[in-house]
């Protein structure tokens, strides 16, 4: 399935089941924090062309040899798209130098790249939520009965079976309809008290009628 359906998983969801580590039987909440990234390739490359690199030979200053101060040997090489520029004098000669030159181009706009696909994986990660009450965008619960209910839309499944086997469809289409339509609900916002009870949610962390809006 492709990011464009499955980042709709992105979140926290919420499990609540009767633990099998605990010997009295009782039910537990737990936290999943789900994180959806799209593949990208490792590989960075870089396609320089010609016609976008501008390139300056000067005469190279400092110690030298006898021809290395008296010829226009140094080059600078500007890359235009970027503004990045590299220059090189080391060398005896010109096309040395521009080799060299080049180099150092290649390896600042491949490092200029990778930088910009960090800041594109940062931008589709966004802003990671609590890994806790009030955060979470779906509830799964086991017990005393069989529901999952996504927070976000308001659309649920009884067949708790089916949806732990990966039928996620009618979640995901649910979500881009609410995202496409501007209806999604935050529940990011939500104060920690159960509407159908005034008391505070940590008298009610085991309690399911607060599972639709906790």
């Amino acid at each position: 399935m492709h990011y464009g359906y499955l980042k709709a998983e992105k979140g926290v969801h919420r499990l609540v089941r009767i633990s099998p580590f605990n010997s009295a039987g009782k039910r537990m909440t737990s936290f999943a924090s789900i994180e959806v990234m799209p593949e990208l390739d490792d590989n960075v490359e870089v396609d320089i062309r010609p016609e976008d690199i501008k390139m300056e030979a000067f005469r190279a200053s400092g110690a030298g040899g006898q021809h290395i101060n008296k010829t226009s040997s140094a080059v600078r090489l500007t890359h235009i798209p970027t503004g990045v520029v590299t220059s090189c004098q080391t060398q005896r000669s010109q096309h040395q130098n521009r080799d060299y030159a080049m180099k150092m181009l290649k390896a600042k706009l491949v490092e200029l790249a990778e930088q910009q696909q960090k800041e594109k994986i940062s931008d589709i990660k966004g802003e990671q939520m609590d890994n806790g009450w009030g955060s979470q965008i779906r509830s799964y619960v086991f017990q005393p009965y069989t529901m999952v209910k996504d927070l976000r839309t308001g659309f649920e499944m009884g067949n708790i079976g089916a949806v732990m086997d990966g039928d996620l469809n009618g979640f995901i289409n649910a979500y881009l309809k609410a995202a496409s339509l501007g209806t999604l609900k935050n529940k990011t916002k939500k104060t920690r008290h159960c509407k159908f009870s005034a008391m505070p949610y940590f008298f009610l962390k085991n309690c399911f009628g607060c599972f639709f809006d906790c």
